[in-house]
C-alpha cells in the first residue's frame, strides 16, 4: 500500500566511511530538512535551492546542539528518483551520526522506509516500470562486467523496449480479431483464420526467444556454481586455494579435512564463477562427515559445471567411479590432478567409462594446467549463455520466465484455436490474456503482494 506521507532513511552502506548520505521522499521532505539544517551565510536566495549542493549545519531543534556540518540538496517533484519532493543530506560518514540525522527527521515527523520504498514509490509514481526498478537492484549488486551491463541496459529500457514490441504484435492480431467481430457484415477483405494463425506463430517464436535468454540472464546476474568433487586427498582444496590466489581451504594429508563446503567467487570472462569446494566423496567415517558428504552431493546436483577431481597417480578406485557417474551426462571438467608424478590412470579409462567432458592433465603442486581449466571453465560458460549471439537483452528473473511461459501457452492456445476454425471472440481471448501476461513484466501488476515479493528483496535506502 502506498501511503502519502514522508520517508527517511541512510541511502549509503551501513558503517564507516568519509561520506553519509540520508534522503527523504514525501510532501514534508523540505520542511523538515529546513528544521534540522540551516544553510551557512543565512538563507537560500529564491530560485536558486533546486538541485544545488549547499553547505550548511545540522542542529538538533529541540535544544539547538550541533550534529554536523553537512551539505543539503533539493529536487523539487516531479523530477525526483521518487516523483516526490526529494531532499538529501550529504553528512560525515560515521555510523552513529547517522542514525542521529535520520532520529532528527523521524522526531520531526518522518517515517523510516521500508526495503525498497524508495524505487517503490518511484513505480508507483510512474517514474520507472518494473524492469528498471529491478534493474536497479541489479546494478547495485552486480558481481561481473556481463552482469552490470545487463543491469544497465535493462535500467535504460532495453528489455521493456522488447517488450513492448511483443505487445504491440499481440495488439496487431487482436485488431485483426476485433475487425472480424464488429464488421463481420460488412464486405471487407479481414485475414483469414490461416493467416490470424500464421502471424501468432510468428508471435510465438518472438517470444520464445526471449524466455530462451533465461540462463544466459541468470548466470551473468548470480554467476555460474562450479562444485569441485572428488573422493578425498585428490586435491580439490588445492585447486580451488590455487584458482583464487589465496589460502581459502585448509589443506593436510588427512583424508575428510574438508568438512562442509567453502565457497568463493572469481571472475571469468566477465562472469562470476562461484567456485565450491565439497567433503572427499567415500563412504563416511562418522556422522559429521557424513553430513558433509550429503552437501557435497546436493552441491553437486544443483551446480551449473562439476570440476571432478581425480588422483591421477594412483590407480582408480571405487570412490572415483561414483564420481564418474555424477560427472556423466553432466557439464563439467575431468581434472587429473597429481600429474607431477608418475601417472596410473589414463584418459582411455575415462572414456570407457562413458566420460565425455574435457580430460586436462593438471599439477595443483606446480600449478600446471591452470590455464587450460580456466579456459575450460570459460568455454562451459559460453555454451551454457550463448555466448557470441547478438541479442544483447536477456531476462534474467524467475518472474520475467514464468510470464513469457504463460504468454507462450497462451499464445499457443489461440494459434491452435485460429487453426480449428473457433469464433473470433474465443481467439481474442486468448489473445487477450496473453498480452496481460507480457504486460504484468512491465508493470501491469494487480495484486499488492506481488510488489511485496519484488521490492522486500531491495536494501533499506533503495
Amino acid at each position: 500500500m502506498y501511503f502519502e506521507d514522508t520517508i527517511v532513511a541512510p541511502i549509503t552502506p551501513p558503517g564507516t566511511g568519509a561520506v553519509g548520505i540520508v534522503r527523504l521522499s514525501g510532501p514534508a521532505a523540505f520542511s523538515i530538512v529546513k528544521l534540522i539544517w540551516t544553510p551557512l551565510g543565512g538563507a537560500i536566495p529564491n530560485g536558486a535551492a533546486a538541485r544545488v549542493l549547499r553547505l550548511g549545519e545540522i542542529r538538533d531543534p529541540r535544544g539547538g546542539a550541533g550534529i554536523d556540518r553537512a551539505m543539503a540538496v533539493f529536487f523539487p517533484q516531479p523530477k525526483s528518483f521518487t516523483g516526490e519532493d526529494v531532499a538529501e543530506l550529504h553528512c560525515h560518514g560515521g555510523a552513529y551520526l547517522i542514525r542521529r540525522v535520520a532520529g532528527l527527521a523521524v522526531a520531526a515527523g518522518a517515517r523510516l522506509a521500508e526495503r525498497g520504498e524508495f524505487t517503490r514509490r518511484a513505480f508507483l509514481n510512474g517514474r520507472i516500470d518494473l524492469t528498471e526498478a529491478e534493474a536497479i537492484r541489479d546494478l547495485i549488486e552486480a558481481r561481473g562486467e556481463r552482469a552490470l551491463t545487463l543491469a544497465l541496459g535493462q535500467l535504460n529500457g532495453a528489455l521493456a523496449v522488447r517488450v513492448d514490441g511483443l505487445r504491440g504484435q499481440v495488439l496487431a492480431i487482436r485488431a485483426h480479431l476485433e475487425a472480424e467481430i464488429d464488421f463481420s457484415d460488412e464486405d471487407l477483405k479481414l485475414p483469414s483464420r490461416a493467416q490470424i494463425a500464421a502471424e501468432i506463430e510468428a508471435l510465438i517464436e518472438d517470444v520464445a526467444a526471449l524466455h530462451a535468454t533465461f540462463d544466459r540472464g541468470r548466470i551473468a546476474r548470480e554467476g555460474i556454481r562450479a562444485a569441485i568433487i572428488g573422493r578425498p586427498n585428490v586435491g580439490k582444496s588445492s585447486i580451488l586455494n590455487l584458482m583464487l590466489g589465496i589460502e581459502r581451504a585448509i589443506v593436510t594429508p588427512i583424508p575428510g579435512t574438508t568438512r562442509d563446503v567453502i565457497e568463493d567467487t572469481l571472475q571469468l570472462g566477465g562472469y562470476p564463477v562461484v567456485l565450491q569446494d565439497t567433503a572427499g566423496i567415500r563412504e563416511a567415517g562418522d556422522q559429521v562427515e557424513r553430513i558433509g558428504i550429503e552437501r557435497a552431493l546436493e552441491r553437486a546436483r544443483d551446480a551449473d559445471l562439476l570440476i571432478a577431481v581425480f588422483d591421477s597417480s594412483e590407480a582408480l578406485q571405487a570412490d572415483d567411479f561414483r564420481v564418474m557417474e555424477l560427472l556423466a551426462n553432466r557439464a563439467g571438467i575431468a581434472l587429473l590432478n597429481k600429474s607431477d608424478l608418475p601417472p596410473s590412470a589414463s584418459e582411455r579409462q575415462f572414456n570407457d567409462r562413458g566420460v565425455t567432458a574435457p580430460i586436462i592433465r593438471f599439477s595443483a603442486l606446480r600449478a600446471q594446467g591452470v590455464d587450460e581449466l580456466r579456459d575450460a571453465i570459460l568455454h562451459q560458460i559460453e555454451a551454457a549463455t550463448g555466448e557470441g549471439l547478438t541479442d544483447t537483452v536477456a531476462i534474467s528473473r524467475e518472474r520475467h520466465r514464468e510470464a513469457l511461459a504463460r504468454a507462450i501457452e497462451l499464445l499457443r492456445s489461440a494459434r491452435q484455436a485460429a487453426l480449428d476454425g473457433m469464433p473470433p471472440e474465443i481467439v481474442a481471448v486468448e489473445v487477450t490474456l496473453a498480452s496481460e501476461a507480457l504486460t504484468a513484466i512491465t508493470g501491469a501488476v494487480d495484486s499488492e503482494d506481488v510488489l511485496d515479493v519484488i521490492f522486500r528483496e531491495f536494501c533499506i535506502g533503495k
